[in-house]
């Protein structure tokens, strides 16, 4: 199948597609007679794969680790768990800095009377 009709099945534009390509993380298929590339069943389930695993919100450098060891008949299941666990616990950091965030945001906020007056915590604070 064309590049439009892959990038369509897996829920991809075209331009991502054709980024994943350029920078090797998922191999471009060789251009036929016609000088079109043909994706096959192989690099549209890496395709989606690639999908999900940025849905996860794992790196570029994580996607290639994955698709290595989902290549790897013979990998280590404890090798795919060490990335998830990385990525794990980016998340639970993340969450952390944003409800540190949300708290002071929101003391901010409760502190504010939001009346027609000019004194006001929040400038006051972000000055």
């Amino acid at each position: 199948m064309k590049i439009s009709e892959a990038a369509a099945v897996c829920g991809l534009p075209v331009k991502t597609v054709r980024y994943y390509a350029d920078i090797g993380l998922v191999a471009a298929p060789a251009r036929g007679t016609s000088g079109y590339r043909h994706y096959d069943q192989a690099a549209i389930r890496k395709l989606i794969f690639v999908r999900r695993a940025r849905a996860f919100g794992f790196s570029i450098d994580d996607c290639r680790e994955l698709l290595s060891l989902y290549e790897d008949r013979h990998r280590s299941s404890a090798d795919v768990r060490h990335i998830a666990l990385r990525r794990l616990r980016d998340i639970e950091q993340k969450q952390k800095e944003l409800q540190s965030l949300h708290d002071d945001l929101a003391h901010l906020v409760d502190a504010c009377r939001g009346d027609s007056r000019p004194n006001c915590p929040i400038i006051d604070y972000l000055s």
